[in-house]
Parts: structure tokens; C-alpha cells; sequence
């Protein structure tokens, strides 16, 4: 079994295949770090990881037979623990609901990972048609209420506009009306003055005709 199929065996216990495979490599980067820096680390019932020094040697070519020397090193060492003997050996069996890694079957690795790989290209496409019909959707709301203000705007101009009208009517008319008003009182002063002329010159008329009668008895 190798890293992958160790993540497919575990993905329906952490509930996906991505934290599985976080886990998986957040526990290896853990251990490997530990060991690195000197640290011996241990897991009951499983085992222990921890480095070891080899000193300088002398070791032997397998294909010459020409003896060589080996520098001094450092090398990572895993002791298994009892419980992990004990299981693997057949002395204890494993329980019911073991938590033991199962074996993969063969192609299954591969078609899993073929139709995951589809489902998340699915899924990709259906989170960018939804994000696509959500920006268009905006769109069109938004010029809709454009155009709904944009008439608004024009009725009221235009009451704005027959008002302005009206009132430039309403004055026009008025100041039409003074004007008559005017002309009409100016003709009649003039028809006073001229009744106010003739007056006059009936009375000095009816004085003449008197002067005329009273010379005419003295004779």
C-alpha cells in the first residue's frame, strides 16, 4: 500500500479526500521533524521512530568483494511495539470494528481517482455557471431599475416643463387682460372730456336765446 491508496482507505472516516490526505501528511511531517531534531517518538501499541548514529566502518562491495570504508551517519529506526507484534504474529486478534487499513483492490486506486477528479471538474463548472448566471442576473436587475428611474426622471421633467408653461401662459394671459383693461379705460376718459365740452356750449347757447328774447320785448 502506498501514500494514496492509504488516503482512499481513510477518506470516509475524515469525511473527504482532502482531509484525509491533510492528516495523513500533517502525522508524517510531525514524526519526520521529531526524528529529525533528535526526538524519539513513540505511539503505544504501535511503535517508535527515532534516529540512531552509525559510527565509521569498514563494510564490503557485494559486487567486487573490495572492502570499503563507510563514513559516520545518521539513520531514522522504527521498533515496532508489542501490541503491533502481537496482531501481526496472530497471537491477538485484531477487534470488530478494527481500525486497521484495509487493502485496496487493484484498479481502484486508479478509477477513484478518475472519478473524483471528474466530480471536482463537475463541480468546478457548476460553481462557475452558478457564479455566471448570478453576475448576469445582477446585470439585468440593475439595468432594469436604470430604465425604470430614467422615465421617472422624464415625467417629471416634463410636469417641470408643463408647468413652466402654464404659468408663462397663465401671465401672458394676465398681462393681456391689463392691457385691454388699459385701452378700454383710456377710451372712455376721452368720451368724459368731450361730454364735459359740449356742456358748455349749450348753456351759452340757452344765453344767447334768452339775450335774444329780452332785446326783441324792449323794442
Amino acid at each position: 500500500m502506498n501514500k494514496a491508496q492509504l488516503v482512499e482507505a481513510i477518506t470516509d472516516k475524515m469525511g473527504g479526500r482532502q482531509q484525509a490526505s491533510d492528516a495523513v501528511d500533517a502525522v508524517l511531517d510531525a514524526i519526520i521533524r521529531a526524528v529529525v531534531s533528535g526526538e524519539r517518538v513513540s505511539v503505544t501499541g504501535f511503535g517508535s521512530f527515532e534516529k540512531v548514529e552509525r559510527p565509521a566502518r569498514y563494510a564490503r562491495n557485494p559486487q567486487t568483494g573490495e572492502r570499503v570504508r563507510v563514513k559516520k551517519t545518521s539513520v531514522p529506526r522504527f521498533r515496532a511495539g508489542q501490541g503491533f507484534k502481537d496482531l501481526v504474529s496472530g497471537s491477538k486478534r485484531l477487534p470488530k470494528n478494527d481500525t486497521a487499513v484495509k487493502k485496496a483492490p487493484k484498479g481502484s486506486l486508479s478509477g477513484g481517482t478518475k472519478t473524483t477528479a471528474k466530480a471536482a471538474a463537475k463541480k468546478a463548472t457548476k460553481k462557475a455557471t452558478a457564479a455566471a448566471k448570478k453576475a448576469t442576473a445582477k446585470k439585468t436587475t440593475a439595468k432594469k431599475t436604470a430604465a425604470k428611474k430614467a422615465p421617472a426622471k422624464r415625467t417629471t421633467a416634463k410636469k417641470a416643463s408643463a408647468k413652466k408653461t402654464t404659468a408663462k401662459k397663465s401671465s401672458a394671459k394676465k398681462a393681456s387682460a391689463k392691457k385691454t383693461a388699459a385701452k378700454k379705460s383710456a377710451k372712455k376718459a376721452p368720451a368724459k372730456k368731450a361730454t364735459a365740452k359740449k356742456a358748455p356750449a349749450r348753456k351759452a347757447a340757452g344765453r344767447r336765446t334768452t339775450a335774444k328774447k329780452t332785446t326783441a320785448r324792449k323794442r
